[in-house]
Parts: C-alpha cells; sequence; structure tokens
C-alpha cells in the first residue's frame, strides 16, 4: 500500500512540473522535462579549451609632470606618463580559447580576451584622456575592463585549410602588441601608439607553403563597433591585407600590411586626425575622407648567436584625405606620417637579457602625433618625435618575469605645458625621462 501511495505521489509530482515547465506545450510529459533538464547545462571541462592569461603590476616613474598630477609626454600611452611615482596594475588578462588543430578538415573553435586594468582603461579609447592635451594621475583607474577579443573561428578543409576568424579580434599591423609582456620592452612604442588595435568584422588567412602566407580581412574600421566609423557620414568600413614571408629554417620574418578605411576612423592614439575636425581630437565629426596605412616589420634571430640574439625592424607609412568639413580652419593640409624603428634583444643566459628599441615618428603637420593643435601658425609646420628605451629582464622563477626600464622621448613639442595643454608653442621639445619596473606573472 505504501508502494502505491509513494508511486501516486512521484506521478503526481512529475506531472506537475512538466505542465509548469511547459507553458507553450501543456501535453508535455514528464520524459520531456527529463530531456529538457539534461540537456540544459554548461560543460565545464571540455576537451581543448584552454584557460591561459597574466598579471602585469609595477612602478614607474616620470621625471616630468606637474604637482597637480598632469604629465602628457607626446606619443606615450596613458598609463605610461602618470606624472612622478606611481604604482600600477597594468593588467589582468584572461583568455579562453579553442584553438583550431593542425588537421585539413572543416573544423571550428573560439577565443575570446579580457583585460582588468589601467592598460585597460586606455585601451577602450586612447582618445579618452588627451582631449584636452593632458593625462592626469586621476584617471589612472585600475577597475577598467577592456574586451580584447571575441571571436569564432573556422577552418574550410580548401588547398592547404583556409581558416577564417569572425568577430573581434586585434589589429594585423605593427610589430608590438597589446600585451606588455610579449614585447621586448615594458613601455609601448611612438608607432605602436599610431597602430589601429582591434576591428570587429571578418579575416580570412591562408598559408601557401613554410614560407608564404597571407590574409585578407572586412571590418567596420579601427576601434569602432558599428560600420559607420567615428565620421559619420556614411556606411564607412576598411579592408585589410597581408603577406608573409618566413625564411627557411624559420629563424626571420618579413610581414607586410596594408589598411584602407573608406572613411575617417580612429585609428591614432589622439581618436581622430586633425584634417576631420576643428580641434584635431573630435569623434563623430561630419565629413568624409580615407585613411590608407602600411606598415612592414620583420625579424632575425641569426644562427650563430643560438637563438640568443634577435634584431628587429618596424617601418610605418599613413595618410588621410583632407575632407569636406566645413568647421574646419582653412587651410588645413591632408594629413601624412610615418617612421621607423629598431629592436634589438640579447639572451645572455636563461635568466637574464636585455632588450633596446630606437624610434623616429614624424609628419607633414603636426596633428598626428599631438592633440588639440590651437595655435594655426603651427598647422603646416613639419613635426617630429623620438625615444630611446633599454629594458632588463630577469627570468629567476618559472613563469615570473621581472623587468627594469629606462626611456628618453624628445622632439618637436613632445612635453606638453601642463598650464597651456594646446597651445603648441608653449610646449617643450624634451628631453622627457621615465624609469620604471614590472612583474608579470604568467599562468
Amino acid at each position: 500500500m505504501n508502494k502505491q501511495i509513494s508511486a501516486f505521489l512521484s506521478a503526481t509530482l512529475l506531472a506537475f512540473v512538466a505542465t509548469s515547465m511547459a507553458d507553450s506545450t501543456p501535453e508535455a510529459s514528464a520524459q520531456d522535462t527529463k530531456k529538457m533538464v539534461q540537456n540544459n547545462f554548461v560543460e565545464t571541462a571540455k576537451k581543448g579549451i584552454n584557460l591561459s592569461g597574466y598579471v602585469d603590476t609595477g612602478y614607474s616613474y616620470n621625471f616630468t609632470g606637474a604637482a597637480n598630477g598632469n604629465s602628457d609626454v607626446r606619443g606615450r600611452f596613458g598609463s605610461d606618463t602618470a606624472a612622478k611615482g606611481d604604482f600600477n596594475l597594468y593588467a589582468v588578462k584572461i583568455a579562453l580559447e579553442k584553438a583550431l588543430t593542425s588537421e585539413n578538415k572543416a573544423q571550428a573553435g573560439f577565443r575570446t580576451d579580457v583585460m582588468i586594468g589601467e592598460d585597460a582603461n586606455y585601451l577602450i579609447n586612447r582618445y579618452n584622456t588627451v582631449v584636452t592635451g593632458t593625462t592626469s594621475n586621476f584617471n589612472q583607474n585600475s577597475n577598467a575592463l577592456f574586451l580584447e577579443q571575441a571571436y569564432v573561428s573556422i577552418r574550410a578543409p580548401v588547398g592547404n585549410g583556409w581558416d577564417f576568424k569572425v568577430g573581434k579580434f586585434v589589429s594585423i599591423l605593427g610589430y608590438e602588441v597589446i600585451e606588455r609582456p610579449a614585447n621586448m620592452n615594458v613601455t609601448y612604442g611612438l608607432l605602436w601608439q599610431q597602430m589601429p588595435l582591434y576591428y570587429i568584422g571578418v579575416l580570412s588567412s591562408y598559408s601557401f607553403d613554410d614560407y608564404l602566407d597571407a590574409k585578407l580581412g572586412v571590418v567596420n574600421g579601427s576601434q569602432t563597433d558599428n560600420n559607420t566609423t567615428t565620421s559619420g557620414a556614411g556606411d564607412g568600413c576598411a579592408v585589410l591585407a597581408a603577406l608573409n614571408v618566413t625564411a627557411p629554417g624559420g629563424n626571420a620574418n618579413w610581414s607586410n600590411n596594408f589598411q584602407y578605411s573608406s572613411n575617417n576612423d580612429s585609428n591614432s592614439w589622439q581618436g581622430t586626425f586633425s584634417s576631420s575636425t576643428c580641434s584635431g581630437v573630435e569623434n563623430g565629426s561630419s565629413g568624409t575622407g580615407y585613411i590608407l596605412i602600411y606598415n612592414t616589420w620583420g625579424n632575425w634571430a641569426p644562427n650563430f648567436a643560438d637563438d640568443k640574439f634577435l634584431v628587429a625592424f618596424n617601418a610605418l607609412l599613413g595618410t588621410a584625405s583632407t575632407n569636406s568639413n566645413p568647421r574646419a580652419p582653412s587651410g588645413r593640409p591632408g594629413t601624412t606620417w610615418f617612421g621607423a624603428g629598431a629592436y634589438a634583444k640579447c639572451q645572455f643566459n636563461d635568466w637574464f637579457n636585455l632588450a633596446s628599441r630606437g624610434e623616429y615618428l614624424g609628419g607633414n603637420n603636426p596633428s598626428k602625433l599631438a592633440a588639440g593643435i590651437e595655435d594655426t601658425g603651427y598647422r603646416n609646420r613639419n613635426s617630429s618625435l623620438w625615444e630611446y628605451t633599454i629594458t632588463a629582464g630577469f627570468n629567476v622563477i618559472d613563469d615570473l618575469l621581472i623587468r627594469a626600464e629606462y626611456r628618453l622621448d624628445w622632439g618637436v613639442s613632445s612635453v606638453s605645458n601642463p598650464n597651456f595643454p594646446i597651445d603648441f608653442s608653449s610646449n617643450s621639445s624634451g628631453p622627457a625621462h621615465y624609469a620604471g619596473a614590472e612583474v608579470v606573472y604568467s599562468f
């Protein structure tokens, strides 16, 4: 009797649950409910998904800066310009990925990268702290969140395998990357500041053989989540292309990268180039224009050095058209910018290395190199910036990197006057000294 009562109550309960969870299908059975519960879960240990990342922190001291915490050295990234001494949480990075295998078959995967920290605050928008020409210590924000990448990867079994990224992915241009620990130096370089950071769109890649591979993509534009670009004048987009050559043996690479944007977009550190607006930094302006960028870089690890020595170069040429913005001052030219950098790294032993970087960045007017130029006498004047950096690296414990760095910046109006940040004529040519240290744990 007790077994019959128990069976009756169980059947009644299952029927009630099934009816409650199936509003649109009141005839759903207890078996349907069971299937629903079984299929509604997240598998936390799925094969092939890898979690990685790092914690990057340190201390920086800028010998240039005002008592109110303002400092602006042209060409430096926001986290690298805090006045005087500053402890930094550069980034906590977490990456989740299911990578494509080496098999040439139809397959899919994904990758997503998230960064939290002071770098994230400026990676979201390099324009947001230089609109006035200064960077304040009060803008340092270690709580900022930046979605670096989020894309689906697909391989079509065509030829040697044709790969696609669909979603948000980092730029194909530039020798340096967003991740500080992956670069030779702690601070970001002058040329990196002028490179696009990320896109949203489609990027395809194909390897012809072990020595030659190419990329081709169509995206919204640089640093934008919409397809109008920052000028707001039309359905803009950008086309990406790259051709990479690898030497036999794999100890040398030569990369050639192109970007053409059909409208003005946010590919510079100050937001837009000056030919699009009155001040040179205002987003969302009206008007039309284009941007064309060519970047080439290469590196070489000579065989005689047994992987202990690496040299590299990086070069950039960009041009932007003058647009039809009626608010733009008369005499505003189109903008051309160019630069070159040389890098070297020597690994003396298993735990110590020394790296150096020297860069030049110039242009036919200062609009690409300095935010908010108001002095009309300087709009048509050539401008140039220089920097030299030397970095000592220590790998004393597995997965732990410690680096110490010194950097020197100079050039035309390389250091802004904190009292008159947008008056080009009141700025100095430097030099601006920097010293810092970095501690990175990778996992």
